[in-house]
């Protein structure tokens, strides 16, 4: 269907079916889902036949001459100008492949991955409770349903994961039998602030680098924001010798 399609016609101005696309997507997602269906594009059309019928009675009174409009006018006027002149000063903005080198090359710690695990944990009050759930996980269960059925943590829902962490995100105790544990095994009862855990780990990332192309987005988003504010500070002090400025704050 084509946005130029003629919806309805109020007086001599039409309603085409790009005016309902524009109101449909000037509303917040969750609004504009009410709309989706036909009934809901004939209630936009409703609305926006309501809109013309004030628009050609302010017209039809003069509205559009008074001194208080022409003032608003010129307020909207201006603040479009305004962006407009910043968007064409940034507009060709841009970093080359040499940029990027060089600053991933001298940030490059910046991007080193530090060593995490990925584990699952059994959260209870007593050692006793502990050591009779390793026992019957060592008997057939599944760490994920003892998780399910004793863990008191929140993470009992998703059978104990916790997910990646690395090194300062759990308490001491905790992290070091993480860390300790080999993959695919499961702690002896570690004792914390929190209670006794039973600990399974499921993977172990070692420290890593970031390839440049892995990062090469990020680095190129940080350097345009620098080089726009660069650009901007520099016209707007060329612009301070252009004309007189008096600050009574």
């Amino acid at each position: 269907m084509k946005s130029s399609e003629v919806l309805a016609v109020v007086g001599n101005r039409e309603i085409t079916r790009g005016d309902v696309e524009s109101l449909l997507q000037s509303l917040n997602p969750q609004t504009a889902r009410q709309f989706q269906s036909e009934a809901g594009m004939k209630n936009l059309v409703k609305e926006l036949v309501n809109q013309e019928l004030f628009y050609l009675d302010a017209v039809d009174k003069g509205l559009d001459q008074e001194e208080d409009f022409q003032a608003e006018i010129e307020r909207m006027k201006a603040g479009i100008l305004k962006q407009y002149a910043i968007g064409k000063l940034m507009k060709n903005i841009a970093v080359s492949e040499n940029d990027i080198a060089e600053y991933y090359e001298a940030y490059k710690s910046d991007f080193i991955t530090a060593p995490s695990v990925k584990a699952s944990h059994i959260l209870v009050d007593t050692l006793e409770q502990a050591e009779d759930i390793s026992s019957k996980i060592s008997g057939g269960l599944t760490f994920e349903e003892a998780a399910k059925e004793f863990s008191k943590c929140p993470s009992n829902a998703r059978g104990g994961d916790l997910g990646y962490f690395t090194s300062g995100q759990m308490v001491p105790e905790f992290e070091q039998a993480a860390f300790e544990t080999e993959k695919g095994q499961m702690s002896a009862p570690v004792k914390t602030q929190f209670g006794y855990h039973l600990i399974k780990v499921y993977d172990k990332k070692d420290t890593s680098s970031k390839s440049i192309d892995e990062v090469r987005g990020q680095i190129t988003e940080q350097l345009v924001a620098q080089k726009q504010q660069q650009v901007y500070q520099s016209k707007v002090d060329e612009l301070k010798g252009n004309y007189a400025i008096q600050l009574n704050v």
